[in-house]
């Protein structure tokens, strides 16, 4: 698998064709010019030199896996229990990635979603996609985008500072730092948190020393969009990269696309508001509207997998079984202190009000940490009042 993707003049989706057509990595290594020339996209010159090239690449291949392991990085083939469920659906879903970083394991990368906006950004950008991203993370989202300046570093950074995850998809091979000045955002990326759980990971579908290009893009904006549940676009300009990622989402993928209104004289918002306007978007302003839009394409776009513990409804169901004393929350929810202590304040039923005090936090920070609670069936709610299950 791996020499065929770094074959000249093959690449990622050229190779998912070859795959799809012939059946198997093997197969392909084995078809005449002829026969390759069946694939859409290979002429006469083409399926000659990749017969040619492709018994010439295994040697290409070890230096490969040399580089990977002396960078730290593993690779994942399409079906590895580690391979992104969501992204595997996809048609033009990537044969191999290459990762850095830890997987967690189910339920936490259970609820993947795209943060996304304009490297070109205000002030109120960077503030919005950290509040967003931090209070999501710390309900359980896994916070995915592209680890490009601007709204995407901002979306990782809140995410971090939340204690949650996120996993950032990179335009480039992973032998590669872009933008430079992020290496140490990317480093936290793959480290442990003080518990030792990862933080997240760095994903590219790209061979480790591919140079960063803006043809490499649009097709990294695919990824972002098929690994997660929806796409939320905090901040983006008219000719945004993030309106592609949004497009491809609803149109492609049958995904959730949000977003958040700026100031309407605003050309960094421009984008967004056309958006709205347009329907291709839904209005969001709280971080509680993120969660309940997200429930319904959990349910949906989960169902079927052939990975079950994927499941994100249905992963709690051990943590279910544990029965801690009322003071003490599930160690699941350890690493995460918001959950902890609104856990911790529902001892007895409480109403919002009663939990915005006893918490001291904002209903709109409060709101998605009840919502998570709710869907992983550790709380109820009964009229104005919430309280554990029994």
């Amino acid at each position: 698998m791996l020499a065929l993707l770094l074959t000249p003049g093959v690449g990622p989706v050229r190779a998912a064709r070859l795959v799809e057509t012939f059946g198997s990595a093997a197969e392909v290594r084995n078809a005449s010019p002829a026969q390759l020339r069946r694939v859409k996209g290979i002429g006469e010159h083409l399926s000659a030199s990749i017969a040619s090239e492709l018994r010439q690449a295994d040697p290409l291949a070890r230096a490969e896996l040399e580089l990977a392991q002396s960078l730290g990085v593993h690779l994942i083939q399409q079906d590895h229990n580690d391979y992104p469920p969501l992204l595997r659906q996809m048609h033009t879903a990537p044969l191999l990635l290459y990762a850095k970083g830890t997987r967690a394991e189910s339920p936490l990368d259970a609820y993947p979603l795209a943060v996304i906006g304009s490297r070109e950004c205000t002030h109120y950008g960077i503030e919005q996609a950290e509040r967003f991203a931090g209070v999501l993370a710390s309900s359980g989202i896994t916070v995915v985008s592209g680890g490009a300046r601007g709204i995407d570093s901002a979306a990782h950074r809140g995410a971090l500072r939340s204690l949650g995850r996120t996993v950032a998809i990179l335009g480039c091979g992973l032998a590669h730092t872009y933008p430079p000045e992020n290496k140490e955002l990317f480093d936290a990326i793959c480290s442990l948190d003080d518990h030792g759980r990862p933080r997240g990971m760095l994903l590219s579908e790209l061979p480790l020393n591919t140079p960063p290009s803006a043809e490499n893009f649009p097709a990294r904006n695919r990824l972002i969009s098929g690994m997660s549940l929806g796409v939320l676009v905090i901040e983006a300009g008219m000719r945004s990269g993030a309106l592609i990622t949004a497009r491809i989402a609803a149109e492609d993928h049958g995904r959730e696309v949000m977003a958040l209104p700026g100031r309407v004289d605003s050309r960094a918002s421009a984008g967004s508001h056309d958006l709205l306007k347009s329907g291709g978007a839904t209005l969001v302003t709280d971080p509680g509207d993120v969660l309940q839009l997200l429930e319904t394409p959990a349910r949906h776009l989960y169902h079927g997998t052939h990975q079950a513990r994927y499941e994100p409804i249905e992963a709690n169901r051990a943590a279910d079984l544990f029965q801690a004393p009322p003071d003490h929350p599930p160690a699941d929810l350890l690493p995460n202190p918001v959950a902890v202590r609104v856990y911790a304040a529902l001892a007895e039923p409480r109403t919002l009000d009663e939990l915005v005090v006893l918490t001291a936090l904002a209903p709109g920070d409060l709101l998605p940490v009840l919502t998570m609670l709710e869907i992983q069936k550790r709380i109820i709610r009964a009229g104005p009042h919430f309280r554990r299950r029994a």
